[in-house]
């Protein structure tokens, strides 16, 4: 069997979501999950035992990355990113294709791989679909991702078919060089970024290579919300009913709720401690900006609705004096939130599910946020 499992409990009559369940060698969760992302091997001010009692699970770090700092050499040495990082829960390692793509202005795409610069000191790099795998194996995450390449939104047609082309090429490649698949699970990503008939093509070509689970990669890459839940509502249905499915970098709170009616089980991206470190805030009715002056003399905490360590003993005044000094504390007060937040409304949207009730509580979630108007922005 391999192993990754997963177990598809329950469907949603109001809305044909699932709730399932992940099992890894790091132990077992339900979806529909949001993952952490811990880009060098830790979520940025947060410690393990912060990340386990607001239960997350699994947590995401970046192949790239621990590749150029601190060198998987050293991970390995380490006994693997798990005792390096003392975190017992699973991880999942991305390939590093897509900052490949998105840091680098100097980059070549051959079939062998890419050539590109170090975006820390220019030095000249190649990254392969083995080379991938290779440093994965390394780091000994839980679920690995395959290489693969992640074109400009938008893309002509004609170029995102080579591009998905080359993509199912280097998926079998990554098959052949993942060294440890008794202990590590690999999921193929399907590219094709808007156009059904290529989305199809790399789901049928990486259905094939019979991958454990399966990513949607090429969304939340600057298309509007409509397009990528269009593009969900006719790419998730291709995938495998037995097998994860996960949409790759998006975790705006209407983009769960939305990937989740269609079918998505995993999440992931930087979106709440990146904005966390500006001093914005999610909260269960929208944004909050805690370093704006009208917050100075307000003790009320960041969101009145949450029962967060946080909001249970930190004022809105408090956290904007830090925020506004540069005090890492207050970073670590707004990311440990907004995780909480986000990990706290995916269990809501599992309840809904369990109670065929996830439609009615978008439209509530919706309305309460302020997504229902017009132009509203989803964060």
């Amino acid at each position: 069997m391999g192993p990754i499992k997963y177990e598809l409990i329950k469907t949603c009559k109001q809305t044909g979501a699932r709730l399932g369940r992940v099992t890894t060698p790091h132990g077992s969760f339900e979806t529909p999950i949001f993952m952490p992302v811990g880009t060098l091997a830790t979520v940025k001010t947060m410690s393990p035992e912060d990340l386990h009692s607001m239960n997350a699970h699994i947590i995401l770090s970046n192949t790239y990355h621990l590749w150029l700092r601190p060198g998987e050499d050293i991970i390995d040495e380490a006994g693997g990113l798990h005792s390096f990082m003392n975190w017992d829960g699973s991880i999942l390692t991305d390939s590093g294709g897509f900052q490949v793509f998105s840091l680098s202005d100097m980059r070549e795409i051959e079939e062998e791989g890419v050539h590109f610069r170090n975006h820390l000191n220019g030095e000249k790099l190649f990254l392969s679909p083995e080379k991938a795998m290779q440093i994965q194996n390394k780091l000994g995450s839980d679920i690995m991702m395959a290489f693969d390449e992640c074109p400009p939104y938008p893309a002509s047609y004609d170029y995102m078919k080579k591009s998905v082309e080359r993509t199912s090429r280097w998926a079998e490649r990554c098959l052949k060089a993942h060294q440890r698949q008794d202990v590590q699970g690999l999921f193929g990503i399907v590219q094709g970024g808007e156009y059904e008939e290529l989305r199809k093509q790399s789901a049928k070509d990486l259905i094939s290579l019979d991958f454990p689970g399966y990513a949607i990669g090429g969304l939340s890459v600057g298309e509007p919300i409509d397009v990528m839940n269009r593009v969900l509502e006719f790419t998730t249905p291709l995938l495998p009913a037995n097998k994860a499915r996960y949409l790759m970098g998006v975790g705006s709170p209407g983009s769960l709720i939305d990937g989740s009616i269609r079918g998505i089980d995993m999440f992931d991206c930087v979106l709440p401690t990146r904005i966390a470190r500006n001093g914005t805030c999610m909260t269960s009715t929208g944004r909050l900006v805690v370093r704006n002056a009208k917050y100075a003399r307000d003790f009320r905490p960041i969101d009145e609705n949450c029962d967060c360590h946080v909001c249970k003993n930190y004022s809105r005044a408090y956290i904007r004096h830090l925020v506004k000094c540069n005090e890492t504390f207050g970073f670590r007060l707004t990311s440990y939130h907004n995780l909480y937040f986000l990990l706290n409304l995916m269990k809501q949207v599992r309840e809904a599910i369990k109670n065929d009730r996830l439609g009615d509580f978008k439209e509530a979630f919706f309305e309460q946020y302020g997504l229902n108007k017009p132009n509203a922005k989803n964060f």
